[in-house]
């Protein structure tokens, strides 16, 4: 049997998970199956409006127009009027707060998070909340425990599903191996070391060792389809690896609350605006995906509210930031996105013209587990059952 790169990714993701799992001690109960409410956010990177939500761009996205629009509260008005990148946005809507921060994810944000509230005050279990990113800068800091508001430990678990592939890559060039990068074979014996590794993902997960040793079928099928995916044409994005890690997730821990960004979209830095929307038709397929598991799951069904919006739009075409390249200008085309929700928490399907800011996520997402004291800028969403 021929392996494609999408078996060698769902491989890899169910190891990460489950060595995630058994280095923590944590484990997926029945009891688990039993708590009421759910929330999985999807934040996407940077997309105008006119390449989603508007007559020409409807194209890219046709799961989220045709398949779930229908069925969602749909916001066409989501301003984000704080700093237009992609740690200082998140940081904003986990603390429902404007956070003016360094881009790079180089220190925390200035106020406790949402995860940190949940865990603290709803005594969410450490395996209820996860932050899984295809953004490294967001999975450095804002998942890591609070010790200055909250004591030891009341962060998310986080996973930055690519580092994986990017150390592989980055260890094969360093040691002479991929000539002029067109040697892809160089990179295979990279990837199965990798497997082996303690710790080779360079943020301390481990999938070797006494406690946590691959069974020689799960390696073999591993280091097959690393061998089939130099040979195929099957593509498997950062995004799509993401995604996979996720589903892992859900079936193996089901949090209560999860949180996943994709960032494929952000081609466009490169110049590339047919690969830019090829981004957002790749999550546009992932999040119908993810809305079709969440049916699937026991865990998940019928007590789940999905959110989904981009962290902003982008720049004007003929703007002196080169427009889609980035999301810098103090325009609408750049702070003006949307937002889709659907699910256990959304009162009944429609479009809710009223603007909203993204610092409204918190305390929304606050009130669905029931944490009404706050003192924030934000306000609860209209049109869900809060």
């Amino acid at each position: 049997m021929t392996l494609t790169r999408r078996d060698l990714m769902k491989a890899v993701a169910a190891v990460v998970v489950e060595q995630w799992a058994g280095s923590r001690h944590l484990a997926f109960g029945e009891d688990r199956l039993n708590i009421r409410r759910k929330v999985v956010l999807i934040t996407c990177g940077g997309m105008r409006r006119e390449d989603t939500f508007a007559a020409d761009g409807l194209a890219n996205i046709p799961h989220l127009h045709t398949d779930l629009l229908s069925r969602a509260a749909f916001y066409p008005v989501v301003r984000n009027s704080g700093v237009t990148s992609h740690y200082n946005t998140i940081s904003s809507i986990f603390t429902g707060t404007w956070q003016r921060l360094d881009d790079w994810g180089k220190s925390r944000p200035a106020s406790p998070t949402l995860f940190e509230f949940l865990r603290k005050l709803s005594r969410l279990k450490s395996e209820d909340t996860w932050l899984i990113s295809s953004n490294k800068a967001l999975t450095s800091q804002i998942g890591a425990s609070a010790v200055r508001d909250f004591g030891p430990s009341y962060g998310a678990n986080v996973i930055f599903p690519k580092q994986l592939l990017i150390n592989a890559v980055v260890r094969a060039a360093a040691q002479g191996r991929a000539v002029k990068g067109t040697d892809r074979t160089a990179v295979q014996p990279e990837l199965i070391s990798m497997l082996n590794s303690d710790n080779y993902d360079g943020l301390g997960w481990s999938i070797s060792g006494d406690a946590s040793s691959l069974d020689t079928p799960t390696l073999g099928i591993m280091q097959q389809a690393i061998a089939d995916l130099i040979r195929t044409s099957d593509p498997v994005t950062g995004d799509e690896f993401t995604f996979l890690v996720s589903t892992e997730v859900m079936r193996r821990f089901a949090p209560s609350f999860l949180t996943i960004t994709f960032s494929d979209m952000e081609v466009a830095h490169f110049g590339s605006y047919s690969l830019h929307l090829a981004g957002i038709r790749t999550v546009d397929r992932l999040v119908f995906e993810l809305s079709k598991l969440i049916q699937e799951l026991p865990a998940y069904k019928d007590k789940t509210t999905l959110f989904v919006l981009p962290e902003f739009g982008r720049d004007l075409d003929g703007s002196t930031t080169n427009g889609f390249f980035n999301h810098r200008q103090n325009s609408d085309s750049t702070r003006l996105t949307w937002m889709l929700c659907l699910g256990d928490a959304i009162r009944k399907p429609q479009t809710i013209e009223d603007p909203i800011e993204q610092i409204d996520l918190f305390p929304t997402i606050a009130r669905l587990f029931e944490l009404n004291t706050f003192d924030l800028p934000g306000k609860p969403i209209p049109g869900m059952w809060l």
